[in-house]
């Protein structure tokens, strides 16, 4: 019998891995974003965010195979741009609507 190949991502011993929901609207409503491994990250997720490249994130989920942990990271994430704010020349959009999105959960 043959198995089907895995789909946890191969990461470095204790690295977390962030992936985003995005509500693409409409009919094809929410799905997971895809992610290169090497941006599965939280820093290259929290420039990605910051630069926009997301244009309705609803929730961030990190997890750590390695450790067999999970969670929503949603207002973590939030509060972590919201203490950059400052820093920010000018935000996208995309990134005030996450920042009310995450402040009302």
């Amino acid at each position: 019998m043959s198995r089907s190949p895995s789909i946890v991502p191969h990461v470095p011993a204790n690295s977390d891995v962030y992936l985003v929901l995005e509500d693409f609207g409409g009919r094809l409503g929410c799905a997971w974003c895809e992610t290169a491994e090497e941006d599965a990250n939280r820093a290259t997720l929290v420039r990605h965010l910051i630069e926009g490249q997301y244009e309705h994130p609803i929730r961030i989920v990190a997890f750590n195979p390695i450790e067999g942990w999970s969670r929503d990271v949603t207002a973590d994430i939030a509060d972590e741009i919201r203490r950059r704010f400052v820093e920010l020349d000018d935000a996208a959009p995309s990134l005030l609507e996450f920042l009310d999105r995450a402040a009302s959960r």
